[in-house]
C-alpha cells in the first residue's frame, strides 16, 4: 500500500509540473476547431484603382506628296514658232515688262529676256510648272531678269506690265478681259495665242500654221469696252479683223536651253 501511494504521488507531481509549463494552443482541446480569422473590411473601389488605359493619340502622319493644284487650263506648250510671232507683234523694247499669265514652263518669259533683255514675270498656279520655269531660266542665264510666281492669275497684280501674253481658253479670256482693261495702262499690249476677246476687236490678227495670234492695245478710254455686253463668242474670229493683218509664215527659232513651254 505504501508503494502504491508513492507511485500515485509521483504521477500527480509530473502531471502538475507539466500543467505549469507553457503549452501550445489547443493542448487541452486537440479536437476543437481553431477560431476563424477576423474578416477584413470590404474595399471600396474608386477611379484611382482603374488607371486610364486609353491608348495615346497616334502621332501626326508624315506629310505626303503635295497635291497638284486645280488647273483651269491644261498645260499645252506654245510652239516656239508661235512664241516668236507673239514677241514680234508685241514690239518689245528696252524698259518693257512682260507678264505671261499661265506661263507653264516659262518659255515666253525666258525667250523675251534672252532676245530683248527685258524683265518678265510668269504667273502659274501649278508649282510643278513654276519649278520647271525657274530651272529653264537658270539654264538660259536670265534669272536676274525673270520672276515666276505661283498664283491665281485673277489675283495677280498686273498693273506694272506693259505687255501681257496669254494662252488660255475662250471663257478665261472673257473673264480676264475686264481685269486687263482696268489694270493695264493705256498703250499696253495684249497678245493671245489662238483665242480672241469676244467682241473686243483685235488691232492685229495673224496666222501661224494652224495657230492664230491676236494683238490688242489698251485704249486711253476703256469705259465703252467695259460696259459692252460680250455677245460674240470668245473662240470665234474677232468681228472687226483689220484688212491689213498679214499672214505670218513660221519663223525658225532656237528654243532656250532646257525643256520649255508656256
Amino acid at each position: 500500500m505504501k508503494r502504491l501511494c508513492l507511485g500515485c504521488g509521483c504521477l500527480l507531481g509530473l502531471l502538475a509540473s507539466s500543467l505549469c509549463q507553457p503549452q501550445p494552443p489547443g493542448f487541452l482541446f486537440q479536437n476543437q476547431q481553431a477560431a476563424p480569422p477576423a474578416r477584413k473590411a470590404k474595399k471600396v473601389w474608386t477611379n484611382d484603382d482603374f488607371p486610364d488605359r486609353t491608348p495615346p493619340p497616334a502621332p501626326p502622319a508624315a506629310p505626303g506628296p503635295r497635291k497638284p493644284a486645280k488647273l483651269d487650263v491644261p498645260f499645252v506648250p506654245t510652239p516656239m514658232e508661235v512664241v516668236d510671232v507673239m514677241l514680234q507683234l508685241a514690239e518689245l523694247k528696252r524698259g518693257d515688262v512682260l507678264y505671261d499669265l499661265g506661263s507653264g514652263d516659262g518659255r515666253i518669259v525666258v525667250a523675251a529676256a534672252q532676245r530683248y533683255g527685258i524683265k518678265g514675270v510668269g504667273v502659274d498656279i501649278d508649282p510643278v510648272r513654276i519649278q520647271e520655269a525657274e530651272e529653264n531660266a537658270r539654264k538660259a542665264g536670265v534669272t536676274e531678269l525673270v520672276t515666276f510666281r505661283q498664283n491665281d492669275l485673277f489675283q495677280e497684280d498686273i498693273s506694272k506690265a506693259t505687255v501681257v501674253t496669254l494662252y488660255l481658253l475662250p471663257e478665261l479670256n472673257l473673264r480676264l478681259r475686264p481685269k486687263l482693261l482696268r489694270e493695264l495702262k493705256p498703250g499696253s499690249r495684249v497678245i493671245s495665242h489662238d483665242f480672241s476677246m469676244g467682241n473686243w476687236a483685235p488691232d492685229k490678227e495673224v496666222q501661224v500654221r494652224l495657230s492664230r495670234v491676236f494683238h490688242w492695245v489698251i485704249p486711253a478710254d476703256a469705259s465703252t469696252l467695259l460696259l459692252e455686253p460680250e455677245t460674240a463668242q470668245a473662240g470665234s474670229s474677232a468681228p472687226a479683223r483689220p484688212a491689213s493683218a498679214p499672214l505670218v509664215s513660221p519663223v525658225s527659232a532656237r528654243a532656250p536651253a532646257g525643256r520649255t513651254g508656256g
